[in-house]
């Protein structure tokens, strides 16, 4: 394959309205799961480390730690909702 026609093919990929709308979705995705993602990992990390330096507060930091994920996995439905759109539409 030479360069031309590897260019028309490229090209001619991005013209199209169906991979523009895959391309769209899985960055829509890709990037609202980053942001939550590492969000979780460093909630997890801080209140382990909490946990870890007052014991007794277990159970507390463990509530507020949950309902924390909960939000930050709402933000990552969000996004898969926005992908789905932007795929089925």
């Amino acid at each position: 394959m030479d360069a031309e026609s590897t260019k028309a093919i490229v090209e001619g990929a991005l013209n199209n309205p169906q991979s523009a709308k895959a391309v769209a979705a899985a960055l829509a995705i890709g990037l609202g799961a980053l942001g939550p993602g590492l969000g979780i990992g460093i909630l997890a990390s801080k209140a382990l480390e909490a946990i870890g330096r007052n014991p007794e507060a277990e159970a507390k930091i463990k509530t507020n730690m949950i309902l924390a994920m909960a939000f930050a996995e709402a933000i990552a439905i969000y996004a898969l909702v926005v992908a789905l759109i932007i795929t089925f539409l």
